[in-house]
């Protein structure tokens, strides 16, 4: 019996696309494409890696179908912490709602 994930599969996904779309970009994506899991932030590089910068307008259709795991949202609460990030500078650098990293920091952080 398959067991039911609440995740895409990023490496399928990106193996495919490089594969059908890009397949010039692969060698440049080898290294995250090795990993076993991808991280938020891998998904992240390897997109900026294969489609090149987000325009301002991509970025606003995007937003919208974004969503964050605990581990992802962990994650980017550590590296506030480990840049020494206040919370409109973490939201600024991931694209969030400083309200979102607000909530996010009263959930985790006790």
């Amino acid at each position: 019996m398959k067991t039911c994930k609440n995740y895409p599969d990023y490496k399928k996904i990106y193996t495919d696309i490089l594969n059908y779309k890009h397949p010039e970009k692969i060698e440049q994506c080898k290294s995250i494409l090795s990993k076993p899991i991808f991280s938020f932030q891998d998904v992240i590089n390897i997109n900026k890696m294969i489609f090149g910068p987000e325009t301002r307008d991509n970025a606003c259709r995007n937003q919208k179908h974004r969503s964050y795991n605990e581990s992802s949202i962990i994650e980017i609460l550590d590296y506030q912490r480990k840049n020494r990030m206040n919370n409109i500078q973490l939201a600024n650098h991931f694209n969030l709602s400083k309200n979102t990293v607000t909530k996010w920091k009263k959930i985790f952080n006790g």
